[in-house]
């Protein structure tokens, strides 16, 4: 009897235990993902009320970071600090108008392309999205604002900045990765007996539509959403590094980073770091936050 008991005791803990790690470990990823983007929120919306103008000369060319510029200045003498939290507040901006943006147009033909599934709504819906995920994010920008150029340029009597150019260019490459996981998810209520059950007591299309598919899709959209924070932000960077982001004299973390690489042979590391660790504490963080809330909500379906 010993035999066989004792390998069933040791095939039960073991999975147990596996389980209680990855909860933890889950979770412990989660809150720091929700540290790092409570800080850098923090930061972007604060930063500049309390910090010099990030366009005047406050001290000596390339100073390194001191109780007077905790983190420095820049080749102009300008306080670094200042310039990095006017840089964060920019890409907040830039990745919460983009994100909002893609959700206001995908959600709405993402559940209406799932609603309508195998006919000529989804089809046409689906394919002109397919033919928008082809083209990278970065082509895509890069081509666009090649054609239209960097500066701000007038669509009716709308004049849109280079800022509402990188929104749009960011919302337009997002909307069908939004619009994907809208339909999937209303794909699977569909097809839950309770639609049958409103559609057999003769309840209105809408009142499906918006009273109980919106609600019940709603939760792996904003997941998704998260991960394009991350997404947002780091291409706003990497469009302002390479020079077709918001122009100057508006600071933005990736134009920072692109002045501090002329200087960092001369030995002023604090001026490509700082920005660089607060992209990265952004772009990890809302990483990490999608991934968070798509753990719970994956043990929520459970």
């Amino acid at each position: 009897m010993t035999t066989i008991i004792q390998p069933q005791v040791r095939t039960r803990s073991r999975p147990r235990r596996r389980i209680v790690v990855k909860g933890r470990h889950i979770k412990a990823l989660t809150v720091l993902g929700v540290a790092l983007v409570t800080g850098y929120l923090l930061f972007a919306a604060f930063g500049p009320l309390f910090t010099p103008d990030p366009l005047a000369r406050t001290g000596a060319p390339l100073e390194g970071p001191s109780a007077a510029h905790w983190f420095g200045t820049d080749h102009l003498g300008r306080d670094l600090l200042s310039r990095v939290a006017s840089g964060a507040r920019v890409s907040v901006l830039v990745a919460v108008f983009s994100v909002g943006i893609g959700l206001l147009v995908a959600l709405p033909l993402g559940i209406a392309a799932g609603y309508c599934a195998g006919r000529w709504p989804d089809e046409l819906i689906m394919r002109i999205f397919e033919a928008i995920q082809t083209v990278p994010l970065f082509v895509f920008a890069m081509v666009v604002l090649g054609i239209t150029g960097v500066t701000s340029f007038h669509l009716g009597p709308v004049e849109i900045g280079a800022a509402g150019k990188i929104v749009l260019l960011i919302a337009i490459a997002a909307t069908p990765y939004f619009a994907r996981v809208a339909r999937a998810a209303t794909l699977a209520e569909v097809q839950e007996d309770y639609i049958s059950a409103l559609r057999l007591l003769g309840v209105p299309r809408r009142r499906i539509i918006g009273n109980e598919l919106l609600v019940n899709v709603l939760p792996p959209v904003i997941v998704q959403s998260c991960l394009w924070m991350a997404v947002a932000v780091f291409a706003e960077g990497a469009l302002g590094f390479l020079g077709v982001g918001v122009q100057p004299p508006t600071p933005t973390l990736g134009g920072v980073i692109a002045d501090a690489t002329r200087y960092l042979m001369a030995g002023a590391w604090w001026y490509c770091v700082m920005p660089g660790l607060v992209l990265l504490v952004a772009t990890v963080g809302f990483g990490l936050l999608g991934d968070g809330a798509n753990d719970l909500l994956d043990r929520g379906e459970r």
